[in-house]
């Protein structure tokens, strides 16, 4: 009897249930991100995906594990993979021109700074594992959530880091979207509502959070800061082959086993599908539709992380990493914008 398998050489049957589990919650949180009341607040589908997982993970989910286990670790791997490789159509190289070569400089500083910061803080400070600072790094300093889940294959993270660094992005990023509009007013001689636009995207977390930031201001700075941070979106992929330069580095394999190198290949086809992307050779139609595909897809994924993720795992982790995300958060506000007040100066 011929039975169709996946790559894995599992029968289909074996994953159904774990992806179906996913998808249902997946749907749940796109209907209730669609709420404007839940917009709003910079809540996006990843986050209410993972939230909703997390609930059933530790409630449900034991009871139906057993059943659900293959389909939740497909979608928590490949369906990440390719939803990271799928992120590059929300891009286009032409966006570079629209914050120009400053926008550009303080990304890459701030991205920089940032992740050296957490590096720094989570084991030097706080005495956290490399993986968990670095998750934590990777989430504050580029696309919050996204960059986190990106991160994961990278450094082989257990769920519970994972949603540890997640948790971090949520709250501090959450916050972001109060507290930024509520300081513009006392910023105005040094930031126009277009510059402030880049330092919203420059220095908040989640894509989601960025725009309801940005609305908070005014139209202008909204859209600047849209561009900023989708600038810092497309600098995911380098950095991932960079970390993945550095862990192999300090990998304990010896000889010729330490001069190979594991390059994360969905960050090149992430790098790859934003060139292509750049060329606006498909309909917008089509290109908004894939969008929608690869909102889906990254869902799913953080459904599958919440699934698989226990309570008593964050309770462990204890205070340190909030901690060190408030640290984080603080130094966006206080030294990504010297960082932008500096390149702006120094490049008028």
């Amino acid at each position: 009897m011929t039975e169709i398998t996946l790559h894995t050489h599992r029968p289909v049957w074996h994953f159904a249930p774990g992806l179906l589990l996913s998808l249902v919650i997946t749907a749940f949180a796109l209907w209730l991100g669609s709420i404007p009341a839940v917009a709003g607040v910079g809540l996006s589908a990843l986050t209410l995906a993972i939230l909703m997982g997390m609930i059933i993970g530790n409630t449900l989910y034991p009871k139906i594990h057993a059943h659900c286990d293959g389909g939740v670790l497909f979608a928590k791997q490949h369906l990440l993979r390719l939803g990271i490789i799928l992120y590059g159509f929300r891009l286009t190289f032409s966006q570079i021109a629209e914050v120009g070569v400053s926008g550009i400089v303080i990304d890459v500083l701030t991205l920089s700074s940032t992740f050296f910061i957490a590096c720094l803080l989570g084991q030097k400070v706080f005495g956290l594992d490399k993986k968990t600072s670095w998750l934590i790094g990777a989430g504050s300093s580029i696309c919050g959530a996204a960059a986190v889940l990106a991160t994961e294959p990278v450094v082989k993270a257990e769920a519970s880091k994972v949603t540890v660094a997640v948790a971090t992005v949520v709250i501090f990023g959450t916050l972001a979207i109060f507290v930024y509009p509520a300081m513009y007013p006392l910023l105005t001689q040094w930031f126009s509502p277009e510059t402030y636009g880049i330092f919203i995207g420059s220095t908040v977390h989640e894509v989601a959070q960025v725009v309801a930031a940005g609305h908070g201001v005014s139209p202008d700075a909204e859209n600047s800061a849209v561009i900023a941070k989708m600038l810092r979106v497309m600098m995911l992929a380098p950095f991932l082959v960079l970390l993945a330069a550095r862990v192999k580095q300090l990998s304990p394999a010896q000889g010729a086993e330490k001069s190979k190198l594991t390059i994360p290949w969905f960050a090149v086809g992430f790098i790859a599908v934003a060139v292509f992307n750049s060329f606006h050779l498909l309909p917008q139609s089509v290109v908004n539709a894939i969008n929608t595909l690869d909102t889906l897809l990254l869902a799913m994924a953080m459904a599958a992380l919440g699934l698989t993720t226990h309570v008593s795992a964050l309770k462990n982790a204890g205070a340190k990493p909030l901690v060190m995300g408030l640290l984080l958060f603080i130094w966006l506000m206080v030294g990504g914008g010297a960082i932008n007040l500096a390149v702006m100066h120094l490049m008028a």
